[in-house]
């Protein structure tokens, strides 16, 4: 782990001098994937150059908020916290008149991380600074992230990073140094994009997808070299089909570091 983390460290230090960016934006949402990338944004810039900003909603949950101040104090970031319900309100508003129907589900969804990503870019056009995208590799495989959402941003300095490297990761940097709450690392991910979300709702449990995605992305194993020995055929075509058919968001996605 230490390797990993010196790499994705320096890496970031570097990507940042060689843009000509000395200080770097995050959302911070109270989940594993932003908290892990504004710890590593901290020890590779210092604190005082990380802005990080809780954009928070009707579905964003007090532990959430307790998780975001407490990173930001242990990493001695720069925070903010926006109240981003009012202006979901009124493009949910807009859109209905628009549409003349009612705007629900996915739509309703996507319209709240687009709205953070919007900020974000607003907030360095603003006050300067690189956008960074909190996703990881996990997600990113299986389109799992919100396009001009939460994938906004000029670098993803996880997204060569799986999902459950995610986690071993923060508890290595953790024991290095509490730099992260327990909550943050024990709680069920969730996009808290709406009542009761969670990412396994959506996905196989990510030590199986995980599994799952190595195989077909990373060694090139085919579903039925895969279903023969491992998983029900119907679970890996399910993840092929994911990976498949968020290729188009793929390319458009910001880089991520080289591990």
């Amino acid at each position: 782990m230490e390797k990993l983390w010196n790499e994705l460290k320096n890496g970031l230090r570097q990507y940042c001098a060689n843009n000509g960016f000395e200080q770097v934006i995050l959302g911070l949402s109270g989940g594993i994937d932003s908290a892990l990338t504004a710890v590593l944004a901290a020890d590779s810039l210092g604190g005082a150059n990380v802005t990080a900003i809780m954009m928070k909603t009707k579905y964003t949950s007090t532990l959430s908020l307790q998780i975001a101040r407490e990173i930001s104090v242990l990493n001695g970031l720069k925070y903010y916290e926006l109240d981003i319900e009012p202006l979901v309100a009124s493009e949910l508003n807009f859109l209905e008149q628009a549409f003349e129907t009612s705007v629900r589900g996915i739509t309703a969804e996507n319209l709240q991380a687009r709205i953070r990503g919007q900020l974000l870019m607003a907030w360095s056009n603003q006050n300067g600074g690189l956008v960074l995208a909190c996703g990881n590799k996990s997600e990113a495989l299986t389109g799992y992230c919100t396009l001009y959402g939460d994938t906004c941003g000029g670098l993803m300095p996880i997204g060569n990073i799986y999902k459950t490297t995610v986690f071993e990761l923060a508890k290595w940097r953790n024991k290095k140094g509490y730099v992260l709450p327990e909550a943050v690392i024990i709680r069920a991910p969730s996009a808290e994009l709406a009542e009761g979300q969670v990412d396994e709702n959506s996905l196989p449990p990510y030590d199986v997808l995980d599994t799952i995605l190595k195989l077909l992305y990373d060694e090139h194993k085919s579903v039925a070299e895969i279903s023969s020995t491992l998983y029900d055929p119907a679970l890996v075509n399910k993840v092929n089909t994911l990976i498949l058919r968020s290729a188009f968001k793929r390319r458009q996605m910001a880089d991520a570091l080289s591990i």
